[in-house]
């Protein structure tokens, strides 16, 4: 600060050149102001600039303002993070589109992943293989989703390596110029990589949605869950069991955090379960509850990866015919001439019974909810195919001799009836 003395003669006779009696008599003293060097002065006491001008004082200007109250700014936590208003907020049961498979690919680290990766990089593996993936959709009926993501702690990973669930697989060093040929022979028609090694994964693997460029809540949860789940790992001696790393945008940031657990269940099978409104206080339920003894989280479930269709489930049932004119099926149905003819006419009719009701998937896996009409109508006409089949069983037996004595009697019994009646009236019409 300049050391040029300041003095309050000036400011003071601005001030006080004011119509006011009590100003003038201010101004008369001005005589007795006093020279203050600036350095004396903390600016912590008195700002000079701050004094109002004559003009204010005559328009009648509040001499010294008020401090303008301002709510205090929100902190990270509060506004992005696990403190946020809309936590717990919506339902999150259901809330992911189904799908069969899963690919995680490594790719550089999350500062540096844009925040619609596949599209802004379309030259890089990202895009090559998203492209792919695209082009060949078609070809299968598995429905295969790919997320990005750095290489879970505690692996061996590195920049092209592809994590596929549920196989359990990991493919390494895959490049954009293997990337059509990898969606092609591996995802879709189920061929080995030979361009690569290949490993079996084994243990857990967790991956948080952690993509700050794509929204600032799960860059903000994302890592706090990270490192909770480290730290828990570490205390329960589960290093080389479970395995946990950020991964790219998985949908529902709104749900912020999102975890996806990938792990086996009791028969074997891997399934990946996704969770949402994650805390870092759920995270030991996570390690011992979920990945311990696979019991799913209710409150936190979101949805989980559906069963990969199997070939006998796609498997179109084979016809073939009888010699008396029926058809029997690979899956064990046989029809007769006379019922296959029927079931032809039904559905060319468009008179097929569907199943209206919409399936419903839950935590331990998808069972699908039959509608209630279909049902009744389907057992309406279960009921009468089996009266007209016993109808038809008892015609065949009487025209083929095999029939029991009693219906034997009873016939006969019905036939000397009708004939007597018969007879009776015969002679009575002769005798009349």
């Amino acid at each position: 600060m300049s050391k040029s003395i300041i003095t309050f003669t000036t400011r003071f006779r601005a001030i006080c050149s004011s119509s006011s009696p009590f100003l003038t008599t201010l101004t008369s003293s001005s005589a007795m102001a006093t020279e203050i060097n600036a350095e004396e002065i903390s600016s912590s006491t008195i700002d000079p600039l701050s004094v109002p001008s004559a003009e204010e004082i005559k328009s009648g200007s509040t001499v010294v303002e008020d401090a303008v109250l301002e709510s205090p700014k929100k902190t990270e936590a509060e506004e992005f993070g696990f403190q946020r208003p809309e936590m717990f907020s919506l339902p999150l049961g259901n809330t992911i589109d189904p799908y069969h498979r899963h690919m995680f690919l490594v790719y550089k680290n999350v500062e540096n992943w844009a925040p619609m990766i596949e599209k802004t990089e379309k030259d890089s593996l990202p895009g090559f293989l998203a492209a792919a993936l695209k082009s060949h959709a078609d070809k299968t009926s598995i429905k295969t989703r790919m997320t990005i993501c750095e290489g879970p702690f505690g692996t061996d990973s590195s920049d092209g390596d592809v994590f596929v669930f549920p196989e359990m697989v990991k493919y390494r060093g895959l490049t954009k110029d293997d990337a059509d040929k990898f969606v092609e022979d591996v995802l879709v028609n189920g061929k080995d990589w030979v361009s690569g090694p290949v490993e079996q994964l084994e243990g857990s693997y967790v991956f948080v949605c952690a993509h700050n460029s794509r929204d600032k809540r799960c860059g903000v949860c994302g890592p706090e869950l990270i490192e909770k789940f480290k730290e828990e790992i570490e205390l329960r001696g589960m290093k080389n069991q479970v395995f946990v790393g950020p991964c790219s945008h998985v949908g529902g940031h709104k749900y912020a955090g999102n975890l996806i657990i990938f792990s086996l269940n009791s028969t074997g099978e891997a399934t990946g379960h996704w969770y949402g409104y994650a805390t870092p206080e759920d995270v030991p339920a996570m390690l011992d509850q979920h990945i311990g003894k696979g019991e799913v989280i209710e409150k936190l479930w979101r949805g989980q990866m559906v069963a990969v269709p199997t070939e006998d489930s796609q498997k179109v049932v084979e016809e073939k015919p009888l010699e008396n004119g029926g058809t029997a099926f690979t899956n064990g149905t046989i029809l007769e001439k006379g019922e296959r003819e029927e079931s032809q006419a039904s559905t060319e009719g468009g008179d097929m019974v569907q199943d209206a009701g919409s399936c419903c998937q839950g935590p331990n896996g998808v069972s699908c909810c039959r509608d209630e009409k279909a049902e009744d109508t389907t057992n309406v006409k279960k009921a009468t195919a089996g009266i007209k089949t016993s109808c038809q069983e008892r015609l065949s037996a009487w025209m083929n001799g095999k029939f029991e004595q009693s219906e034997v009697f009873a016939g006969l019994a019905v036939v000397s009836a009708v004939a007597a009646i018969a007879v009776g009236y015969s002679i009575y019409r002769r005798s009349g």
